[in-house]
């Protein structure tokens, strides 16, 4: 086999944009719920109930925007510096 493994190949240039976008958007969902608990803590309120408050189809445009803006703005940094 005459792989480089300097070269990435086209495998890792469609993983690593999904992978780090798929963590920005881990990242977003993980603030909502600690913010879930931090701001209304009340009696009966449960992790499904939670989960299910955030896991919304706003809250998941809201975060596919944000992480592909992320992905480029950081994709941008990586190739300017």
């Amino acid at each position: 086999m005459d792989s480089n493994p300097k070269q990435p190949g086209k495998l890792g240039k469609i993983w690593r944009p999904i992978i780090e976008i798929t963590f920005i958007i881990f990242l977003f969902y993980s603030n909502l719920l600690m913010g879930e608990f931090t701001r209304t803590n009340g009696a009966g309120k449960t992790l499904a109930f939670a989960v299910q408050d955030i896991f919304t189809v706003t809250n998941f445009v809201i975060a596919v925007i944000c992480a592909l803006l992320g992905y480029l703005v950081i994709e941008y940094l990586r190739r300017r510096f």
